[in-house]
């Protein structure tokens, strides 16, 4: 059985004040791989081409085949984005930077 330090609360750009409660190891490896890809500044790239360039850096232990990297790219991203560490440009498709 996992204890509750296996968890970490992570936020929701569009649902303020909203808090989740997912897998650490698995959020933490994508938001370090999300990060090491994302340029700075404008104009930033599309998140289909954000998962392409960081699906080869995921512990293939964790997203076997890159399975269910989708949801946890999401996840991180609107993490990411209530914190103030990543930021959207809203063009479509839509675009990911760190400001």
């Amino acid at each position: 059985m996992k204890s509750g330090d296996d968890k970490i609360e992570i936020e929701n750009f569009t649902s303020p004040g909203k808090v989740y409660r997912v897998d650490r190891t698995k959020f933490e490896a994508m938001r370090e791989a999300l990060l090491a890809v994302l340029p700075s500044g404008k104009p930033g790239i599309a998140v289909a081409q954000a998962k392409a360039l960081l699906l080869p850096m995921l512990p293939q232990d964790l997203f076997p085949g890159g399975e269910k990297a989708g949801w946890w790219l999401k996840a991180a991203q609107l993490d990411l984005e209530a914190k103030g560490v990543v930021q959207r440009e809203t063009t479509k498709p839509l675009r990911l930077f760190k400001p």
